[in-house]
């Protein structure tokens, strides 16, 4: 189902609506008032009420499936264009490599391997589902992560081809949950982990953002889910996770939270 046709096909319908009932209001109240009923005009206004608050629904799910659209389409050419920069580097790297091995200097060469190995094996976990959105974001994050100083691990064990989920969903699902763990772990002292796991069973999908970063107080986890709730005092916080927690239930899937001191866990499952 194309729900970009849909939320256009029920705007207008409801927009029509609108202007049908406006006009039969108009009608009525040209008529003497005491000949018409007063729930009439009850009814009508609930009527214009109903089909404004659900043509401005409309519009606004309609506006945020397109900033999400726009955020996947600007992760997807960031990607590109990373790629084709490093597939020019790693031409230059392997020139290096040779060059070094020709001349038997093979401990610096396995030294200048290294970051060069780890940097395509990061690509590499990023990019294995068949959802291009997912990829990309997945690397736009763990190099996010990266600049933070955030040690970000992705294991990809689907391809998620049958995830009950339009694809930019799923890209915000997992960029509060992954962005939510960046934040737990800035103020963090020593080694800072980030671990991704996306796998797959008989029956559902799962999702496992972990962090290694201070626990969630158990009287917090109970609220950490509902819209407006942040340990944070700066304005725009509380919001990533209540939409993580509604993008779940929409989909019939189940959120769960354990947070101690070594290890604080968001898990998500959904049905296949």
């Amino acid at each position: 189902m194309n729900i970009k046709k849909t939320v256009k096909a029920l705007l207008i319908i409801n927009g029509l609506q609108f202007v049908a009932v406006f006009l039969l209001w108009l009608v009525i109240g040209s008529q003497v008032l005491g000949r018409v009923n007063p729930a009439i005009y009850l009814t009508i206004g609930i009527m214009l009420l109903s089909s404004l608050l659900t043509i401005m629904g409309l519009y606004m799910a309609s506006r945020y499936q397109n900033d999400s659209y726009r955020e996947s389409m600007k992760n997807l050419e960031n990607l590109n264009l990373k790629l084709r920069a490093q597939r020019h580097d790693y031409m230059n790297h392997l020139q290096v490599i040779y060059g070094l091995l020709e001349l038997g200097e093979y401990e610096d060469a396995r030294e200048y391997m290294e970051p060069v190995f780890k940097d395509i094996t990061r690509v590499t976990r990023a990019m294995k589902t068949s959802q291009p959105a997912v990829n990309a974001l997945l690397q736009a994050k763990m190099e996010s992560a990266e600049k933070k100083g955030v040690d970000m691990i992705v294991e990809v064990g689907t391809p998620l081809k049958e995830i009950p989920l339009e694809p930019w969903e799923l890209c915000k699902l997992l960029a509060n949950l992954i962005d939510n763990g960046i934040t737990a772990l800035e103020e963090k002292e020593g080694e800072k982990k980030l671990a991704v796991e996306i796998r797959q069973d008989s029956r559902f999908y799962t999702f496992a953002v972990r962090n290694n970063g201070p626990a969630i107080p158990e009287e917090h986890q109970a609220l950490i889910f509902k819209q407006g709730f942040s340990t944070k005092k700066e304005e725009g916080h509380g919001t990533g996770l209540a939409i993580v927690s509604q993008i779940v239930k929409e989909a019939k899937g189940e959120i769960s939270l354990s947070s101690d001191e070594k290890e604080t866990c968001f898990a998500i499952r959904l049905p296949r």
